[in-house]
């Protein structure tokens, strides 16, 4: 259960003391209780955590040594249960499964989605460590602190009883002191042990921890008891040395992207994902669509992922953090630095596991000293609130229209539309589904009366589905999600819209309105540039945006056979027919990011102010809500907080190669 400490009393009236030899009373007192009791045991010559039926089951003797990129076993030739520190495998092995079935969906007859029940076993977790439950409570801040949750995640957290364990022993890979975050227990259990050499000091920190103490053969503990349960603890931090210097740690690592230590990291980094696998609090996942062999009906299965997956950051244009080292540099910021700018803490609580199981022995204390070294700490953005939909349901759309734009972009407009879609705002964007099919994120490309449309290019299995369906044809949806165009803060500016291919699809509902709005602006302009003109979406719209006067339009391909009599060339050699002042310009930016880098640049050179520059960013998207960890870029995610970002916001992010 998610506990917090007991109330406040003295802590002598709140202790006790359990024999040695009657701790198997407690194992039984708990499992009395309809838990299964989680604990620490041995299997493959590692101490793990997993059921136990009674107190021989735990690891009695046994300590581990572990150093980088080594763990090993032996026996102390004593009866302490707790003598090892920490083992290969993490508690949320059991709060956050590595594989979980999430939805159902079938198409016998009506479509349908269904999101999973979360089925919680009542658990007892026994032998919690201090940098555990502080691990525990950062993923609490995850998957329920946020604007959207896990229900899974809450009814299995809600579900589990919590006995914590002191730490009396420290491997050479600890530094728990360094995050703030042990070797005392400080809050988060429903029973504390300390392991002393007669037997166990104990404290209770909920009822029901009260009620399971109040059943065993327990005294009051002696002074002296209650001095060496102090003692040995103390005795831990001792043991750990000087921590590490963390202070600015965060905007230590923000100033370093670029530091030679990242290419030799990823040197001897084999990528082989145990840091992400053993780490306590990493989060990522993927989903996995199982599907009946009639295609009636699916399942969706959520997976632990890693960010050092060669698949993870893979887009439609390839893929965003192609190389180890940003792999690698993702993963060692977000733990250290822009884990603060989503949840408020680090992510790291310094159990050490990522240290003793890389099997190329890379310390990530060494990497933190080494790349970031102390500086004056510099002030953090405060993260754009996103607007979205609740998570973990669908809402069935039908099928109005489809009708191609180009050889392989088409759009669909939706309608039976939960009201909730047409009060979208353009640059918002939909998870839409079909069943066997994972969900993907498209661009809402207008919003219309009772529909909306959606401009999809057909580059995986799911939009060549979609591209392949008639109307009448049902799907799911999810959103509107994500940031939109801050159209009102370009009154009286000179709007300017420059798109790049398909990058006019999250354009599309900007320029309608500013054409709506034309005179609340000094001028609103769209500069449009594709690969060849075959290739141009919306080409009845243009023509009728160009033959208005709310807009000018600019038209310019890369390519072009002699029937062609516009212009050739990028988008960016539009930007001569600039006229105005552009300190007065507010600009709106798509397309591939390095038509949106050169743009963005060919704008400031030409005066436009940084926070007058909105872009929108794509990403891979799972989940669309902030929790799968795909569409991560620097100190935010893509999906809940853009995809439209002021440039200022992204500072230089948004010009550097693999965040």
């Amino acid at each position: 259960m998610i506990t917090s400490p007991a109330p406040s009393q003295t802590a002598a009236a709140r202790q006790w003391f359990l024999a040695r030899e009657d701790f198997g009373a407690m194992v039984e007192a708990i499992r009395g209780t309809g838990r299964c009791v989680i604990g620490p045991t041995i299997r493959e010559d590692a101490i793990v955590y997993d059921e136990i039926h009674a107190a021989a089951d735990l690891p009695i003797g046994w300590r581990d040594v572990q150093t980088a990129g080594r763990y090993r076993l032996e026996h102390g030739g004593d009866t302490r249960v707790f003598g090892y520190s920490v083992g290969p495998t993490p508690w949320k092995r059991f709060t956050f499964p590595p594989n979980l079935t999430i939805a159902a969906a079938h198409r016998s007859g009506a479509i349908g989605f269904d999101p999973a029940v979360p089925d919680a076993p009542q658990v007892a977790f026994l032998g919690v460590r201090a940098c555990e439950i502080a691990a525990l409570a950062i993923q609490d801040r995850v998957f329920l602190g946020g604007q959207f949750t896990d229900e899974d995640f809450r009814a299995r957290r809600s579900a589990a009883f919590i006995v914590a364990v002191q730490c009396t022993t420290s491997a050479s890979t600890c530094f728990c002191t360094s995050m703030g975050t042990g070797p005392e227990v400080r809050g988060g259990y429903d029973i504390l042990l300390t392991e002393i050499d007669e037997g166990f000091v104990i404290q209770a920190g909920s009822p029901g921890g009260a009620a399971i103490v109040a059943k065993l053969p327990t005294r009051r503990p002696s002074h002296a008891e209650a001095g060496a349960a102090v003692d040995n603890v103390e005795s831990v931090r001792t043991q750990m040395g000087e921590p590490l210097p963390m202070a600015g740690i965060a905007d230590r690592l923000k100033l370093q992207l670029d530091n030679p230590r990242w290419a030799q990291v990823a040197d001897r980094c084999v990528e082989c994902g145990n840091c992400t696998m053993s780490c306590p609090t990493c989060f990522c996942t993927s989903v996995v669509e199982k599907s009946a062999m009639d295609g009636t009906s699916s399942t969706t299965e959520r997976q632990w992922d890693s960010c050092f997956d060669v698949a993870f950051a893979k887009v439609a244009g390839g893929d965003f953090r192609a190389r180890p080292r940003d792999r690698y540099r993702q993963w060692l910021t977000h733990k250290f630095s822009t884990w603060w700018d989503q949840f408020g803490s680090s992510g790291c609580v310094g159990c050490g596991r990522c240290i003793t199981w890389c099997p190329v022995r890379i310390d990530v204390r060494e990497e933190l000293v080494a790349i970031a070294p102390p500086i004056a700490p510099v002030i953090r953005p405060v993260a754009v609130e996103p607007v979205a939909a609740s998570p973990g349901t669908y809402s069935i759309a039908r099928l109005a229209s489809i009708r191609p734009e180009t050889a392989d972009t088409t759009t669909l407009t939706l309608t039976d539309l939960d009201p909730a879609f047409l009060s979208g705002r353009p640059g918002q964007f939909v998870m839409i589904a079909l069943p066997a099919f994972p969900a993907v994120p498209i661009s809402i490309s207008r919003f219309r009366a009772n529909e909306i449309d959606l401009t999809i290019r057909s580059v995986g299995a799911t939009s060549t589905a979609l591209d392949t369906l008639h109307p009448g044809a049902k799907v799911g949806l999810r959103g509107p999600l994500g940031t939109f165009w801050p159209i009102e803060e370009a009154y009286g500016r000179h709007a300017v819209v420059v798109a790049g291919g398909v990058g006019l699809s999250p354009l599309h509902g900007l320029v309608d309105a500013l054409v709506a709005n034309h005179d609340r602006f000094e001028s609103v302009s769209l500069f449009y540039g594709s690969r060849t003109p075959e290739d141009m979406l919306f080409r009845d719209d243009l023509a009728a945006w160009s033959a208005g006067k709310a807009i000018d339009v600019a038209i310019t391909v890369d390519r072009a056979g002699p029937e062609w009599k516009g212009r050739v060339g990028v988008v960016t050699t539009l930007f001569d027919m600039i006229s105005w002042d552009c300190t007065k310009v507010s600009a709106f930016v798509v397309g591939p990011e390095r038509m949106m880098q050169a743009s963005v640049q060919g704008l400031i050179s030409k005066g436009v102010p940084t926070d007058r520059i909105c872009v929108s960013m794509e990403r891979h998207m799972e989940c669309g809500i902030g929790l799968c960890g795909h569409c991560q870029m620097a100190g935010r995610f893509v999906c809940k907080d853009g995809p439209v970002f002021r440039l200022n916001d992204l500072g230089d992010m948004f010009n550097r190669e693999g965040i």
